[in-house]
């Protein structure tokens, strides 16, 4: 059983758990956080609630029975009803659809608890698994990324038009 949880103050040990035993799995299709963010993480941790305390950025967390974090699933910059989504899932809960599931319960709640009517989220083309999430979830691609937008990498935005009810794709 998983569970969907908003972050919070307690997360700080298994978030940091969770990228600190995915940081490789992670990095070879994204671009990876750097030493710093591990050495700092207390920091950054403490700079995420306060973002999230002032409405400007929403993070999940999909945890598992133990609690043990098996993905993260964020809503930034939310503005005019509209925010960009991000997502990275642990490398063993990868290929389980639990990206995808997760991807689409939170488009229900981007709708229904946080009043949004749009999601963006960008991919690399070399980020085969996250493009089919976001196909798999209702997502549309609208255009090319700036490679600085994807750590260098070339890629493409996708779209999703929410509805004001539990959506599901």
């Amino acid at each position: 059983m998983t569970e969907l949880t908003r972050l919070h103050a307690d997360h700080a040990g298994v978030v940091l758990a969770f990228e600190t035993a995915n940081r490789a799995y992670f990095a070879a299709s994204i671009t990876d956080r750097g030493d710093g963010y591990f050495t700092r993480f207390a920091d950054g941790f403490a700079a995420l609630l306060a973002e999230q305390r002032a409405g400007i950025c929403v993070f999940y967390l999909l945890v598992d029975d133990d609690g043990a974090v098996l993905g993260r699933f964020n809503l930034y910059d939310l503005a005019d009803g509209s925010a960009i989504l991000g997502y990275r899932v642990a490398q063993h809960a990868a290929g389980r659809g639990l990206a995808t599931a997760t991807v689409r319960e939170l488009c229900g709640l981007a709708a229904t608890r946080h009043g949004l009517h749009r999601l963006r989220a960008a991919t690399a083309h070399t980020n085969a698994a996250s493009r089919k999430v976001l196909l798999n979830s209702g997502f549309t691609a609208v255009g090319p990324a700036d490679p600085a937008e994807l750590g260098g990498a070339d890629g493409t935005w996708y779209e999703r038009t929410l509805s004001d009810t539990a959506d599901t794709a």
